[in-house]
């Protein structure tokens, strides 16, 4: 049902036919955004408003968050084939083999009807030895879904969670409309490189795009790797996004870029909790702590890249701090989810919407000795399915803290 090439010039029709029609993309075929920036290459979405990009300009955010992780392009349509043009930024190290191609996924009337890949786009080259980067620009390429099922139907197409994404043009056989509502609630997610997607195997199947499709939520994925570090504009960009439903999980990136101590912790986890109540007072908000890192258990950061087999494609992390510096007020994981769940069980008394889910929960000690972090620190693909199947089951079904009235978790 899919095909692709690095050539942006529409292909042939399926049935022989030659009226390609050529929709904008705007804001209404696009989710899972909070901005859209129109530029030279085109469209670029952004997960983070340009209010709140403008207070850091800092790199390794600006590509996290350009990075498109549960940004969907999404319209109604009786049309058989589809073309988008994207002009990508993939991520490559100096010394290791070239990373996998970004997946593009497709959904027709919420069900998987196809997978892609494009060729092309820029390369981002960095060297983690130094941290220096230099992009080696390339030509758009086109995915290209054909063989669709001739009726009108919804039509999603969910772009790859790792490769900064401009939207060039969207080609179809027949006219689109932009997704009509269907009443399903809004899902506000922020969290670390884990959310973002780290090592999944597609856009559908990071654990917070798999727990969104099996809870019958829409996701707006606000995970940025290496960013989840209770920055004042996240919460204010939260603060200011209608949703019906918000989760924040918080502690790994303080813990692995040691941050800040315990003195500033506490009041930064209050801070960010207030400002995302001032515009969501009742909606249902749950705090996650850290799923099991055994290297960050009881040993503070920083964190730090072990380079020692990178040229064979294998780059792991140590914990680089000393587990004498807890007393020190230095964060561990374990510190982090006692402090997490002691500020939750106080604010509680007055917010009765507010819930801690321990991330243990969702992979613990059971699960690293089956499914252990290929790099000590990110899950792989089968750690991310387990992981959203057990936060639907946990959070979305009925009795949990993000209930779904009259919505209980979908199959696959």
């Amino acid at each position: 049902m899919s095909a692709q090439h690095d050539d942006p010039a529409p292909g042939p029709l399926p049935h022989g036919g030659t009226g390609w029609i050529t929709t904008p993309v705007t804001a209404g075929l696009v989710r899972g955004a909070l901005d859209l920036e129109h530029t030279e290459q085109g469209v670029l979405p952004h997960r983070l408003p340009a209010r709140a990009r403008a207070q850091f300009a800092d790199g390794l955010l600006a590509m996290a968050e350009s990075q498109p992780s549960g940004v969907r392009v999404v319209f109604r349509t009786r049309a058989t084939a589809v073309e988008l043009d994207t002009l990508r930024t993939k991520m490559g190290y100096e010394g290791a083999p070239p990373r996998p191609d970004g997946v593009y996924d497709l959904l027709v009337d919420g069900r998987p009807a196809g997978r892609a890949h494009t060729t092309g786009g820029n390369v981002l080259m960095v060297d983690m030895a130094t941290g220096a980067a230099e992009s080696r620009p390339g030509p758009v390429g086109t995915v290209r879904f054909s063989g669709l099922p001739d009726r009108f139907k919804d039509i999603e197409i969910w772009l790859p969670w790792n490769e900064i994404t401009h939207l060039v043009a969207l080609r179809t056989d027949a006219p689109v409309e932009a997704l009509p509502d269907r009443g399903r609630k809004v899902w506000l997610h922020h969290g670390s490189s884990i959310s973002h997607g780290s090592e999944a195997a597609s856009p559908t199947t990071t654990w917070p795009a798999l727990a969104a499709l099996r809870g019958g939520v829409e996701l707006i994925n606000l995970g940025l790797s290496g960013n989840a570090l209770l920055d004042p504009f996240t919460a204010r960009a939260m603060r200011d996004t209608p949703a019906d439903l918000i989760s924040v999980k918080i502690g790994i990136n303080l813990v692995n870029t040691d941050l800040m101590r315990l003195r500033a912790f506490t009041p930064a986890v209050h801070g960010f909790l207030d400002t995302i109540r001032e515009g969501h007072p009742t909606v249902p908000l749950l705090v996650i702590s850290p799923i099991l890192c055994p290297m960050h258990e009881d040993t503070p950061g920083p964190c730090a890249p072990d380079l020692t087999n990178l040229d064979a494609g294998t780059l792991r992390f140590v914990a680089a701090g000393d587990p004498a510096e807890r007393a020190a007020g230095k964060l561990t994981l374990n510190v982090v989810r006692d402090e997490l769940a002691r500020i939750v069980e106080q604010r509680a008394a007055d917010d009765p919407h507010l819930h801690y889910l321990d991330g243990r929960d969702l992979y613990g000690a059971a699960d690293y000795a089956e499914l252990p972090l290929p790099d000590e620190l990110h899950p792989d693909a089968a750690t991310h399915r387990r992981i959203g199947e057990r936060f639907a089951a946990l959070a979305f079904a009925d009795g949990g803290p993000l209930t779904v009235q009259g919505v209980g978790p979908q199959a696959d």
